[in-house]
């Protein structure tokens, strides 16, 4: 296991009403009407809100240039008065930041960095080169018109010093069994696209969650199996399944996962409410978590914030 894996995670400081959250948009340009009405819910949870003008900007397919973008997420991180900082959308382009950002200057100011979709690549990157807590979970133009326990969930996960955990919605079993690791949650197409990169995770000993949207059942087995080739799952733990949305049915999907990791002794639970769907619930990565397929449940060892 890489040592950095086995060293205590860096808790951020829990989010109080009044706090200052700053947003970003690391990835793609981003729907306005969506964007003011995920502003409007963040509002209403008594959060201020710092908009930068750049992340307006749009270059081709990404919401500006690459510096730009970097810059901007270093910045916030670094400014004291940024209690938090929230991704504007995903989309495409987060990955060409990863060696424009300032790891070191970052893991001085731990503070709450949420997203999914895209922004999976700086999440991993931020769990395993700064070592701090993050959390995978809506970005501002998803939560106008997310579910109501999506949004509850959100803010309690920021804002509650407790362990949190997380039930299956309807629980799934596709190999039996209980592993206890560091937690990882993301995207199963940018972990694949981060496999044989500098950035490539390490999720040796770990608990791994994926979820995906608009990807062939084929894709999905294409993905699987490179990963397999490439190691990405020698040492895992235990794999848990979010959403996959669009991606052919459930069972597919589950019997893909279960044709492409056979052989590898790990329980294998599905049924989370975790990625694209209305329900995308906030889940903290980096921390110690245990994964019962008995119960289906995830339970986090301890709380995420501080």
């Amino acid at each position: 296991m890489n040592p950095q894996s086995q060293s205590e995670p860096v808790l951020p400081p829990a989010l109080k009403p009044g706090d200052t959250l700053g947003i970003v948009a690391p990835a793609s340009p981003f729907d306005r009407e969506s964007f003011d009405a995920g502003l409007r819910v963040l509002e209403s949870m008594n959060f201020k809100l710092v908009i930068p003008e750049s992340i307006f900007d749009q270059n081709g397919y990404l919401a500006g240039s690459d510096q730009q973008r970097a810059d901007l997420l270093n910045r916030l991180f670094a400014d004291p008065d940024i209690d938090g900082i929230i991704c504007a959308r995903g989309g495409y382009g987060a990955m060409r930041l990863l060696p424009l950002l300032d790891v070191d200057a970052i893991a001085c100011h731990p503070k709450v960095f949420v997203g999914f979709s895209d922004i999976t690549v700086l999440l991993d990157s931020l769990v395993q080169r700064c070592r701090m807590v993050v959390f995978h979970g809506p970005t501002v133009t998803t939560l106008g018109k997310a579910d109501p326990s999506t949004r509850d969930r959100f803010l309690s996960a920021l804002s509650t010093p407790e362990p949190l955990s997380i039930a299956t919605s309807s629980s799934q079993v596709i190999q039996s069994g209980i592993a206890a690791g560091r937690f990882f949650c993301g995207n199963l197409t940018l972990f694949c696209h981060l496999t044989g990169t500098p950035f490539q995770p390490d999720f040796s000993g770990g608990i791994l969650l994926i979820e995906d949207q608009g990807e062939a059942p084929y894709r999905i087995d294409r993905m699987l199996t490179q990963m397999r080739m490439a190691g990405c799952f020698e040492g895992l733990a235990g794999l848990a399944l979010g959403a996959f949305t669009d991606c052919g049915s459930a069972e597919e999907v589950h019997r893909i996962v279960a044709d492409r990791l056979v052989g590898l002794d790990l329980p294998i639970l599905a049924g989370f409410e975790v990625g694209h769907e209305t329900v995308n619930m906030t889940l903290p990565v980096g921390l110690p978590v245990r994964l019962d397929t008995t119960f289906g449940t995830l339970t986090f060892a301890g709380p995420a914030v501080r």
